[in-house]
């Protein structure tokens, strides 16, 4: 670790200007991979980076359409797509599926591309910052969004950076609609005159039969005989290269419009397309044909460059009157950003654990052919290679820096006849769980670098089995969503279809499983929270009766309802981690009777023959979807034959019994204060001051309303009621005389990761009684739908059978063995330990020309990278974020700041006020800070100026800086002091947002 002295050392030797980056290139010699790896992860610790907007980016055009964009802003989705247009079918729309001919082939070939560092300029145009390498193909997205037309335009750019020519398929859509019914967006009109869509159109127009739902338009660009006209449609939600899309029924809702490009070594070929958000009513659908017509005739290209309309090959340039294809070089080549350096593939350990199970693993280790910091290495280098950067999984929050150290401890106690399932196992923490050793931030950027002093009671009885604590994983924000596992800080993908949502809230912790970057974590579920991920990742999980395993120390979302468990990739792993996380807790009331209940050895339950003369019931029901029709239930239901292999009945019931009118009652803040409560310094009081802070996601955040935590009545009401649900449910299952209830996993396929309508994440609509009731459940995966997606059976039991669930369950899998296994994470290359090139500390900083500079600032503490181990330089840096980084290095005194608009939960309001003391950095006229606005190069001169108290006055002068102007001085100063030198071209330009790059040059500079 460097001293302070060798940080100064470093800040004084020659250094390159901003204006020279083109011609530096910095060396870095390879760290031990685990270390690569610990620096690579989020350091939440310190300055948590923060994008100007938090919860994508919202656009309102002039019709009354909300458009939401999926950019580099939180939660860093990063497509380019419309999550959603309100009051449009939009839903996960105008992405791209990129195919190219590449050898070998990409990993992520014909998958969606995300990770473009897309960053909203504050008027109409959402830049990239990086391009995406597929195959030796640079990709790049820019979108300009028209409120005044109601118009996206999407300019899709492909470099070919390889030897070779390549062949790029781009299949450009998403869902229009879902279902038969009102919600299903049909082609109402294409400009060959018909309802087909093919190279003879322009454009084409979708709307649903809901009068008030704005249609939809999509210009392609020039028809044929055009030779760049489009060249298929598939289906956006299926591989859209190999499945057509469809023309009736639910999967005629996803539309993927498909151009292909041949482009030679060093050429730049682009697509340019329009998404429209059409008028409401008939006249309305007449006006947008018009618009339509209009821009396929006389397209939209402002603000493309001559040299970019030279790259367009979907539209026949010869026909626009104002352009010159004279001027176009015979082969095109645009400036695009770099790609950030990828990630090595491979491990520095001997010992492969992909697909290992707990039990494997176990055997392994007893057996003296691996060793549990071999293992947790290898679980490292995996986490390193396949889950951060721009196709990474985005599983992991935060991997733990001492998980190396865990591991030999465990050794060193088998060493000395320690024995244990669990003993020296990785184990991955859902972020709401609290570790004391961790950041525990529910997965809100509202808690970033809040770190509980203690254990949560499941976490602290896995570290006395011996279990290496390894990391902690994504979830939705404080666990709201069962849809997708979309946090402050990133979104998590399928671990199988990489293009698919990962289903949430335990989203982080069943991908992590389903990667083999842990081999087992645990997750919650309040209501579908462990089941789906599980079933989306086709991996087992259980849900206990409630008050099986404790609550203590997790963050809430409905206390009484909320349930902690593990995900596995067997039944028997369950089973092992079940024996040390469940029980009573005497912190936890729920828990008093658990050790009453809980099996002596949950792994005496694991009988080939639980299903023998078992009466399962079913209701017919809840396999039938009520959009899909893609034959999912009835795959279900022909499983029922490994049921009745198994030795078991089946029984036909009724719709189930409910309990009444649920009570309507404040479980969400009662969870807060339970946990609250527990935490001496957790920077808010109240549930409610979590949920309203304004770092919390735009679209969770909830206006500030302080509401009273439940009465003891209330308690005893709430848990009556449970009780209560409890016995009915086991009446009836007593009337039909069954053991379980079998209920399937999903009704339909599993959909893509950027849309916001649950439907259009897979139909969960079973009807499955675990969580509003309260009761044991286990989730096996029994085999694969029509379309090859894995399916999973549910089986449900009375309160406190868990242990005979456990065995059915058991029993059922030995019958299917049906786990899919992830094709996008395979074992990686053996290499040695210890290699002479030091690897990048960002994956996007290695090579750059302020990587030096950038080190040092994260050396000294003072900056952070992101989540998917990315720095990203180019990209802008808040007022916040400047605030933090000048206040630590300062030594300031936390303050309270007086601007309206920095709440005192803010994450960076000790720093604002303390720089706002020191007069460093001021607000606005109107009272406002505006701590998530950009930061000028000018307002930076100003901070650094009063910051280190610089003056002087320079003979160099910037073309675009008049000493008449207010920032003169500051910029002189500056230049004065050898911090910045300006542009080649003699600019300073003032008013750019100043790059985080920049900033680190700098900051680091002028510590001098």
């Amino acid at each position: 670790m460097p001293t302070s002295n060798d940080l100064k050392e470093r800040i004084r030797s020659p250094r390159h200007s901003a204006a020279e980056a083109d011609e530096v290139r910095h060396v870095h010699r390879r760290k031990p991979r685990f270390l690569a790896l610990i620096v690579m992860m989020v350091a939440i610790i310190g300055l948590v980076p923060v994008n100007s907007a938090l919860a994508l980016t919202s656009l309102p055009s002039d019709n009354g359409v909300e458009w939401e964009f999926h950019d580099a802003a939180p939660p860093n989705l990063d497509t380019g797509s419309i999550r959603r247009a309100v009051g449009t079918p939009m839903q996960g729309f105008g992405n791209i599926f990129v195919q190219v001919s590449a050898s070998p082939e990409p990993r992520l070939n014909g998958e969606m591309m995300r990770g473009f560092g897309l960053e909203f300029d504050g008027a109409a145009t959402f830049e990239t910052n990086q391009s995406v390498n597929l195959g030796d193909v640079l990709i790049t997205r820019e979108i300009y969004f028209a409120a005044e037309t109601n118009t996206a335009r999407f300019f899709d750019t492909f470099t070919n950076i390889a030897d070779e020519p390549v062949t790029v398929d781009v299949s450009f859509g998403g869902s229009l609609g879902y279902g038969t019914g009102d919600n299903q967006g049909a082609v109402q009109a294409t400009s060959s005159g018909d309802l087909m869509i093919d190279g003879e159109d322009a454009w084409l127009l979708v709307a649903t039969p809901d009068e008030e739902d704005h249609p939809v338009g999509v210009v392609l660009g020039s028809p044929e005989p055009f030779a760049g006209a489009l060249q298929g449609t598939g289906n956006q939600q299926r591989n859209p290269f190999e499945t057509p899309l469809a023309t009736t029924g639910h999967e005629a809702n996803f539309y993927g419009l498909i151009h292909q490009l041949e482009i030679e070594p060093g050429e730049t070929k682009s697509l340019v397309r329009f998404v429209v958000a059409g008028e409401t009513g008939e006249e309305g659908a007449e006006q947008t044909v018009e618009s339509l017509e209009q821009l396929a005739e006389q397209p939209d290209f402002s603000n493309l460059t001559t040299e970019e309309l030279c790259t367009v090959g979907n539209w026949d340039l010869s026909q626009l009157a104002e352009f010159d294809e004279a001027a176009c070089p015979e082969l095109p080549r645009l400036d695009v950003p770099q790609a950030p350096a990828e990630a090595e593939m491979y491990t520095t350990a001997e010992y492969d654990v992909t697909n290992k199970t707990i039990a494997e693993l176990q055997r392994d280790l007893q057996a003296g052919v691996t060793t549990s910091e071999e293992i947790t290495r290898a679980y490292l280098d995996r986490i390193a290679a396949y889950d951060g950067g721009q196709l990474g999984f985005h599983a992991f929050v935060h991997v733990a820096d001492d998980a190396i150290e865990q591991a030999r401890a465990a050794d060193e106690a088998r060493s000395n006849g320690a024995e244990g399932a669990l003993l020296g196992i990785p184990i991955a923490i859902k972020d709401i769980i609290d570790t004391k050793d961790m950041p525990t931030t529910g997965g809100s950027r509202a808690l970033a670098g809040w770190e509980p002093a203690t254990d949560a009671y499941q976490v602290e009885q896995l570290r006395q089995a011996g279990a290496v604590i390894i990391g902690k994983t994504n979830t939705s924000e404080f666990a709201n969503s069962g849809s997708f596992s979309e946090s402050g800080w990133m979104q998590t993908w399928n671990a199988l279809y990489p293009s698919k949502t990962s289903f949430g809230s335990s989203g982080g912790s069943a991908v992590s499983v389903a990667t083999s970057m842990a081999p087992a974590a645990l997750g919650s579920q309040t209501g579908v929270s462990l089941y789906a991920p599980a079933v989306g990742a086709s991996l087992t999980t259980f849900r206990g009766t409630d008050g099986m395993a404790s609550v203590h120390g997790v963050m809430p979302l409905t206390w009484g309802q909320d349930y902690v468990g593990p995900i596995a990739r067997t039944v028997t792993d369950l089973a092992y981690l079940l024996n040390v996380t469940t029980g009573t807790d005497e912190l936890d009331m729920l828990t008093a009777d658990a050790d009453a209940y809980k099996p002596d050895d949950w792994t005496e339950y694991l009988d080939r023959d639980a299903l023998q003369g078992k009466r399962i019931g079913y209701i017919p029901s809840s396999f039938e979807s009520s959009f899909a029709d893609d034959g999912t239930g009835e795959a279900t239901l022909e499983h029922f034959a490994d049921l009745e292999a198994g030795g078991a009945t089946m029984i036909e019931m009724s719709e189930p019994p409910n309990a009444g009118d649920r009570p309507s009652l404040n479980m969400n803040g009662e969870g807060w204060a339970r946990y609250i409560e527990l935490h001496e310094d957790f920077p808010y009081q109240n549930g409610d001051q979590v949920r309203s802070s304004p770092d919390v996601l735009l679209y969770n955040q909830r206006d500030y309303e302080e509401r009273e935590r439940m009465t003891e009545e209330e308690v005893e009401q709430w848990l009556a009621y449970r009780a209560r649900y409890k016995e009915v449910i086991a009446e009836w299952m007593d009337e039909y005389d069954v053991d379980v209830v079998v209920y399937p996993g999903f009704l339909s396929d599993v959909y893509n990761n950027d849309s916001a309508a649950a439907q259009l994440t897979a139909d969960r609509a079973t009807g499955v009684l675990t969580s509003n009731v309260g009761l044991p459940t286990v989730v096996v995966p029994v085999g694969l739908n029509p379309h090859g997606y894995s399916i999973s059976m549910q089986l449900v039991g009375r309160a406190w059978d868990d242990g005979d669930v456990l065995g059915m369950g058991y029993a059922l899998e030995q019958q299917t063995q049906a786990q899919l296994l992830t094709e996008f994470a395979p074992p990686l290359e053996q290499s040695p330990i210890d290699e002479p090139e030091e690897q990048p500390r960002f994956a996007d900083v290695g090579g750059h020309w302020a990587a030096d500079y950038i080190d040092t600032l994260v050396e000294l503490g003072l900056i952070s990278g992101y989540p998917d181990g990315t720095f990203r330089p180019n990209a802008s840096i808040s007022r916040a974020e400047a605030a933090r980084i000048i206040a630590r290095e300062l030594g300031l005194e936390d303050g309270e700041s007086s601007f309206a608009d920095v709440a005192a939960g803010h994450w960076a309001a000790a720093d604002i006020g303390a720089v706002e003391s020191a007069g460093i950095l001021t607000g606005y006229p109107d009272g406002t800070f505006k701590p998530d606005g950009r930061l000028s190069r000018q307002e930076m001169a100003v901070i650094l100026v009063r910051a280190y108290e610089l003056s002087g006055d320079s003979s160099a002068s910037f073309s675009d800086v008049s000493e008449g102007s207010w920032s003169y001085p500051y910029i002189a100063a500056l230049t004065s002091n050898q911090v910045t030198s300006g542009y080649l071209d003699g600019t300073f330009r003032p008013s750019r947002d100043i790059t985080r790059a920049e900033f680190s040059v700098m900051v680091a500079r002028v510590i001098e």
